[in-house]
């Protein structure tokens, strides 16, 4: 049985490994990545400054060495090769192509130089081509981020951190230079909630102030006393738990520290040419019936001066040519992970599910796929291609794309990376530009090197 998966970060290759693992079942995996490199999330979204949590990487690479798996990087789909042609070649695929792009706020002035995505920012320090060559103004006291997720977190730990900090991770050298000269003091956090409904995950508030070498503000009013505290879930009562300690904590602030506030949502950006102010507008929180907590406007307005604002509000995937798609959630309509009307196309990771969870989440989540693709083999609905399995799938995509790059040209950039961070204790120094990455997986010099 021939399998494509298009996409290499997480639930790409939980899905493959447990394609693998079958013994019943005689299977290749062929793996599709748009970059040059594998990884996913794991390589351009994890923060920097989270080793362990980028060590998930060697479970990954452990499937890529399987015989029966191929990494294809630097192909397409959609461009260099089409959805139908992939269809054609192999018995099924499955789409692992994440929630690539940002939601955004919708409120007036959110277009103006100096609102940005935290897609986007995290991206750039850690060193995503297509992100690569942005520049972000960081000659401004205050930046605003707005959500209260983990996404939230990282962006405002980066920006606060002490750079000889960073210098020891592998984020991306442009970013550090940045971050060097950056004029920020203060990273405004800002829920539209509660502390008690804010998203982080309680190891990444209890890191902060080891982090950025700073104590964090908290607003003592705004934890004080919560909606329904008793009926809370452990991870809330947890975070609370922390946000009090910093509340009461007298710890010092550092060059750069990070300011909570919650039940704020922003309501207008406002600036001549550029980001110069955010306004926020104050809410108050009421309990429905069913428990759910919701934000309601009090009408009270307050204005912040900032001269950068990240919108770090969730995740959107987007739509497959010639695939359903649901444009409220942003994800493809499935069941189980079998697309709604395909014949023999499957969806894992967030394009499936929304962007939810933590990277381990997308494991369970690729098994339960690979278990609906095996039962729809078993009872017919999913019917193998007759062939004999001698398609020669390198030469084809070799056509289309000549700078394709294989596992072996992975690994040589792996290596280089890995190669030029050891002299500064580093992971790796990051090849963050196609060109520079191509070069290296195929072993090519250019004259302008």
């Amino acid at each position: 049985m021939n399998v494509a998966i298009v996409g290499s970060g997480p639930s790409g290759f939980y899905a493959a490994g447990a394609l693998l693992d079958r013994a019943d079942l005689d299977v290749r995996v062929d793996m599709y990545e748009r970059l040059a490199t594998p990884w996913g999330l794991v390589r351009a979204g994890v923060a920097p400054d989270h080793p362990k949590i980028k060590s998930v990487s060697s479970v990954y690479a452990k499937i890529a060495a399987e015989e029966s798996f191929r990494f294809f990087g630097n192909v397409d789909v959609g461009t260099d090769v089409t959805r139908e042609e992939l269809a054609e070649r192999y018995d099924a695929v499955i789409y692992a192509v994440g929630t690539p792009t940002d939601r955004k706020l919708g409120i007036p002035g959110e277009e103006l130089p100096g609102s940005v995505a935290a897609v986007d920012f995290v991206g750039w320090y850690n060193g995503h081509p297509d992100f690569a060559d942005h520049t972000f103004d960081l000659n401004t006291s205050r930046a605003v981020v707005i959500g209260n997720g983990n996404v939230a977190l990282d962006v405002a730990r980066i920006l606060c951190s002490p750079p000889d900090r960073l210098a020891a991770t592998d984020i991306a050298d442009h970013a550090l230079d940045a971050l060097r000269a950056s004029g920020i003091k203060e990273v405004l956090v800002v829920g539209r909630r509660g502390p008690a409904q804010a998203a982080f995950t309680t190891p990444e508030l209890k890191e902060l102030p080891e982090f950025t070498e700073s104590g964090v503000d908290i607003d003592p009013d705004q934890v004080a006393e919560v909606p329904d505290e008793d009926g809370l879930s452990r991870v809330a009562k947890r975070n609370l738990a922390v946000l009090r300690g910093y509340a009461e904590d007298a710890e010092a602030y550092g060059e750069r520290h990070i300011t909570m506030r919650f039940q704020r949502s922003p309501v207008e950006i406002r600036g001549n040419g550029k980001v110069e102010e955010i306004v926020l507008g104050h809410n108050e929180l009421r309990v429905g019936e069913d428990g759910w907590v919701s934000a309601h406007d009090t009408g009270h307005r307050e204005s912040v001066p900032t001269g950068l604002v990240l919108r770090a509000v969730g995740y959107r995937g987007l739509p497959i040519a010639g695939l359903p798609f649901d444009e409220r959630r942003g994800v493809i309509p499935n069941e189980r992970g079998k697309v709604e009307g395909a014949e023999r196309e499957y969806v894992v990771g967030w394009i499936k599910r929304g962007p939810t969870g933590i990277i381990g989440t997308n494991k369970k989540d690729a098994v339960e796929t690979v278990t609906r693709l095996l039962e729809d083999l078993a009872d017919g609905s999913l019917r193998r291609h007759d062939r004999d399995g001698t398609l020669d799938i390198e030469s084809w995509l070799a056509e289309r794309q000549p700078e394709l790059v294989t596992e072996s040209g992975w690994q040589l950039i792996d290596q280089a990376e890995r190669t030029a961070g050891e002299p500064a204790g580093r992971p790796r120094v990051k090849l963050c530009r196609t060109e520079a990455l191509l070069d290296v997986a195929l072993s090519r010099t250019r004259a302008d090197a």
